[in-house]
């Protein structure tokens, strides 16, 4: 018996060490296929400056690379987490083996592609953190299957399609964040089955569609943001029945209704209320001040009627009141008293009124809110009176805006007390005496406005200690005095240099030479006299130049021939004598030129802006001459003209020896001509490049791009693959255009390249550095062009951006300057180049912008020389066979065989311009049924042209006087009535330039001036 125990005891034994070698064995295998997709995941990072991964070897225990953490018991990974490590690369499907995997955390890095398909057999899966990188392609609808789900944020990436529907399946989520992608197709209702969710954030696609009732039901539900999605109706009643929302924010949508009046009771716990940019109407609901926790109450852009309530002061962590731009106030003075509830508020950060209909003058509490005050706004209303003297108190003050109201009295002395203001606008007022020199003491002021008031004396020399100003406007005011050297010695002006239409006196100082870096400089209408200093010469980033209405004397000075930027000149109505510089007409970007009422004499120039008499004023110069015949100007003497008759036979001898002689010579200088040209087109065949800088070879190409390694490419396309580069013998980065040598038509495509731009030289096209033709490594043929590096990449990538760049908007300033750079190329090819250019290819990927966000043309594979330069569409290139460009872009007649022409381009200006202005592409896929851009542009001037802005442009146009932040105060100091004139006047050249027929399409030259003028009177 005992030994049938025995025998037993060893059998149990044998099993159970058998059974625990299996264990061992299975764990063996299964933490093997864990290393094994660790390491497919290093594979697909191309990218790894800070070397994250360099732990990732042998040397150690996968458990102890970084980022990865194993189970205690099994050494299994449950943990990747390699936030803001700047990786790039793609995401490996092969981490969906690592089974046991509870968080993957990739957020702020740069990876793009696609979220792995099989996601979703991640069972054991509770937060996924994706945000901030470049994915692409829809969300997996097999997340689903992850039932330990907790949170899913995929904020700022390029993902596309619907919200998978399944999501609302996750019993345990509660935390769904898909903001700021492309997502379309509306809010799925299902979403509200999602009983756990505490946060949903879905802001910044473009979901359209309405808010679903079925929302309501998420009774958890703490964190709501559906701003900018192209939403539509009211807010459905049974969202104000979720009474645990703290954030709640709907801005930037076109929804309509009214605040209900006892949201205040609905929202106990609510802290940042964001409705702005929408068309609510009806008045501010009284009971937002029971919300006791409320810090932002943020409503601009609406149509609000009625009083703000008298009692926000019960509000302890008020931050934000932003209300501007409604109907808010009237006539009555106590549609104000509400700031004397404010000043309990001690946090309060940001007031802003502006844009609405307050009236009277401001209450003496004003200098009583609180002292973390750093924004207030209160511009464009009838506000009257002088500004109390205790507004000094706010002594954090970063932006005062009180600009376009009816203030009087003078500024208050003791300004310099708001010694952290950046911003002042005070502009479009009846503000009167001196400009007070404690003004100057605000050393972190960089913009001032005082313009349009009738402030008096001379301007304080101290202002000039203000080494940060940007923006200076002094203009429409009944100061005096000559201007203080100090104050031209401002170098850091950049934005604007003001001071026309006063008294002042004196003469332009050498110091203006300081000016460097400055854009506008406008002393017009003044009494400076003496002579236009060469110094000014040096302010080589001019681009507006008013001297107009002084009493300048003496000539043009020849230095001013380095102001190549130039594109609006007014020296009209002084005593300036002597010739127009023939330099002038060399200015490609010059649209405005006014020499009227002056002493000029001799021959006008007649090339360049010349030529076209609507840009030019020459009136009041007696002793000019010649010129296009247009001007009307008496013919130049001829040289050795004299009055005696007796030589007029021997004179007219010579005249008709001189012309034969001078046709010879031409017919001798045409046959040279055509040779020469035969020879260097000859010659562009085996080495194009010769006309350029430099030459480039295979090798140097190649070592510059390390091989033309993938991590380097910065686009690809059917012709051509473009990488990024740096020259070894300068260290100067470059672009390197390598055309496919298996697609067809590969050398012509190059041929028609180099022909193009070895021709052709401009600002606002892409700087060519020269160009290869070659055999690569592997003996196979190899065609280069090498391009000027652009940091800021295409407009392609801005009008629709790619998360990876970080910035993924521009404003309408800026677009409206990028417009203008590439109207300006097209001008300059299709006018002002040796041989007429038509591009053929334009669209927002072929516009690269540099470090300034200047737009410059570039990839001419399709361009073709035109023979004749003219404007109508009857014009043909050389040889128009097979013309080809990008679906969307390219002109109608095109598509029907018709001749290459420069219309076709102004064509494809106009929907490249209507798409920078309304986010759409031409190929979007709401485009059906013959409705295209154009159309909807069109028809949106008859009805509402705001429906089809951009709603980021919309909405960075409208916030940014609520945020005042420090750049582009064009867009901050004007109403929304000018924004909207402004955006309709920009369509309707959009539409003009896209018009069907050729014939009925607007000249470049002239979207380019009217961009120009919109430009100037916006800013």
């Amino acid at each position: 018996m005992a030994s049938k125990l025995c025998n037993s005891s060893h059998l149990y034994s044998i099993i159970f060490i058998s059974l625990h070698l299996l264990y061992i064995q299975a764990h063996s295998v299964d933490a093997e296929s864990d290393r094994l997709a660790l390491l497919s995941f290093k594979n697909g990072i191309t990218d790894d400056p800070l070397e994250v991964l360099s732990s990732w070897n042998d040397s150690a225990s996968f458990c102890n690379w970084t980022g990865v953490t194993c189970s205690s018991q099994r050494s299994r990974v449950v943990m990747l987490s390699l936030p803001s490590r700047k990786l790039g690369g793609s995401l490996s499907p092969a981490i969906v083996n690592m089974t046991f995997l509870t968080v993957i955390d990739l957020s702020d890095n740069f990876f793009q592609g696609q979220i792995p398909r099989d996601i979703g057999r991640l069972v054991r899966l509770r937060n996924i953190f994706l945000m901030r990188n470049a994915f692409e392609g829809e969300i997996p609808a097999n997340l689903s299957r992850c039932t330990q789900l907790r949170v899913i944020n995929f904020n700022y990436n390029n993902l596309t399609g619907r919200i998978p529907a399944d999501i609302s399946t996750l019993p345990n989520l509660i935390a769904l964040h898909v903001s700021a992608n492309g997502l379309t197709g509306g809010i799925p209702p299902v979403i509200g089955n999602i009983s756990s969710l505490l946060n949903l954030s879905i802001a910044q696609n473009y979901l359209g569609g309405v808010i679903p009732d079925d929302l309501g039901r998420l009774i958890n539900l703490e964190f709501l943001q559906v701003s900018n999605s192209n939403l539509s109706g009211t807010i459905p009643g049974s969202i104000f029945n979720l009474s645990r929302i703290t954030f709640f924010a709907v801005a930037l949508n076109q929804l309509t209704g009214s605040l209900p009046s006892s949201i205040g009771s609905y929202f106990p716990n609510l802290k940042e209320l964001h409705f702005g940019i929408n068309g609510f109407s009806g008045g501010l609901p009284f009971s937002l001040s029971n919300i006791s926790s409320l810090m932002i109450i943020d409503i601009p852009d609406n149509k609000l009627t009625g009083k703000v309530p008298s009692d926000l002061g019960r509000l302890p962590n008020l931050q934000r009141l932003n209300v501007g731009r409604n109907l808010l106030g009237s006539e009555d003075v106590e549609g104000l008293r509400f700031i004397d509830s404010l000043i309990n508020c001690s946090n309060l950060e940001t007031l802003s009124i502006s844009g609405n209909r307050f009236s009277g003058p401001l209450p003496d509490s004003i200098g009583n809110l609180s002292v973390t005050m750093k924004r207030l706004l209160l511009s464009g209303n009838s506000l009257s009176g002088e500004i109390p003297s205790g507004i000094t108190n706010l002594i954090n003050l970063n932006t005062l805006n009180v600009s376009w109201n009816q203030f009087d009295g003078p500024i208050f002395p003791d300004i310099d007390k708001l010694f952290n203001l950046r911003q002042l606008y005070m502009n479009v007022n009846r503000f009167s005496g001196r400009i007070p020199p404690a003004i100057g003491n605000l050393t972190e002021l960089f913009e001032i406005r005082l313009d349009r008031n009738e402030l008096a004396g001379d301007i304080p020399a101290n202002l000039g200690d203000c080494k940060q100003l940007k923006l200076l406007n002094l203009s429409d005011n009944n100061l005096s005095g000559s201007v203080p050297s100090h104050v031209f010695g401002l170098s850091s002006l950049t934005t604007g240099f003001n001071l026309a239409r006063n008294t002042l006196s004196g003469s332009l100082p050498v110091e203006v030479g300081n000016f460097v870096n400055l854009k506008a400089f406008d002393v017009s209408d003044n009494e400076f006299s003496g002579r236009i200093p060469d110094s000014l010469g040096l302010c080589s980033s001019l681009e507006s130049l008013f001297l107009d209405g002084n009493s300048l004397q003496g000539s043009i000075p020849s230095t001013l021939s380095e102001l190549k930027n130039l594109q609006d000149l007014d020296l009209s109505r002084n005593n300036m004598t002597g010739r127009i510089p023939e330099f002038l007409q060399d200015f490609v970007f010059l649209v405005y030129l006014n020499l009227s009422y002056n002493d000029f004499a001799g021959e006008v120039p007649k090339r360049g802006i010349f030529a076209n008499t609507s840009r030019v004023s020459m009136y009041g110069n007696s002793r000019l001459c010649g010129g296009v015949i247009q001007l009307e100007l008496p013919s130049c003497p001829a040289a050795g003209d004299s009055p005696k008759r007796g030589r007029s036979s021997t004179f007219k001898a010579a005249i008709g020896t001189s012309i034969g002689v001078f046709c010879l010579l031409f017919l001798l200088f045409l046959a040279i001509y055509m040779i020469l040209k035969r020879s260097r087109r000859k010659g562009l065949i085996t080495s194009p490049s010769e006309d350029w800088s430099s030459n480039f070879s295979y090798n140097e190409l190649a070592k510059a791009t390390d091989g033309f390694l993938e991590q380097n490419l910065l686009g690809q396309g059917g012709f051509a693959s473009v990488y990024k580069g740096t020259l070894s013998q300068n260290g100067k980065p470059i672009a390197v255009k390598v055309l496919n040598a298996q697609h067809k038509g590969t050398s012509k495509t190059y041929m028609s390249e180099c022909e193009a731009l070895r021709n052709i030289k401009h600002r606002n096209l892409v700087k060519i550095l020269g160009s290869c033709s070659a055999l690569d490594s592997m003996g196979q043929d190899f065609k280069a062009i090498v391009l000027d590096f652009m940091p800021n990449g295409s407009l392609e990538k801005w009008l629709h951006p790619n998360h990876k760049n970080r910035l993924d908007n521009l404003d309408i300033l800026q677009r409206l300057n990028i417009a203008i750079d590439v109207a300006s190329a097209l001008e300059y090819l299709h006018y002002h180049s040796h041989i007429p250019v038509a591009h053929c290819d334009l669209k927002p990927a072929n516009v690269l912008l540099d470090t300034d966000f200047c737009a410059h043309l570039g990839d001419f594979g399709l361009a073709k020389f035109i023979k004749e330069r003219v404007d109508a569409g009857t014009q043909a290139q050389i040889n128009s066979t097979g013309i080809k460009g990008s679906f969307g872009y390219v002109a109608p007649e095109y598509g029907k065989g018709g001749p290459v022409s420069i219309t076709g381009d102004v064509y494809s200006f106009g929907i490249l311009l209507l798409e920078m202005f309304t986010g759409k592409k031409p190929t979007d896929e709401m485009f059906t049924d013959g409705l295209n851009l154009h159309n909807l542009a069109e028809k949106s001037l008859c009805d509402n042209v705001m429906d089809i802005m951009d709603p980021r442009l919309k909405f960075s146009t409208q916030a940014a006087e609520a945020e005042a932040t420090d750049h582009h105060i064009s867009i901050k100091v004007y109403e929304l009535e000018q924004v909207e004139k402004l955006f309709m006047l920009i369509i309707r050249i959009g539409v003009s330039c896209s018009q069907e027929m050729p014939k009925d399409r607007m000249n470049i030259k002239d979207a380019n001036v009217k961009l120009q003028l919109l430009r100037d009177n916006f800013l």
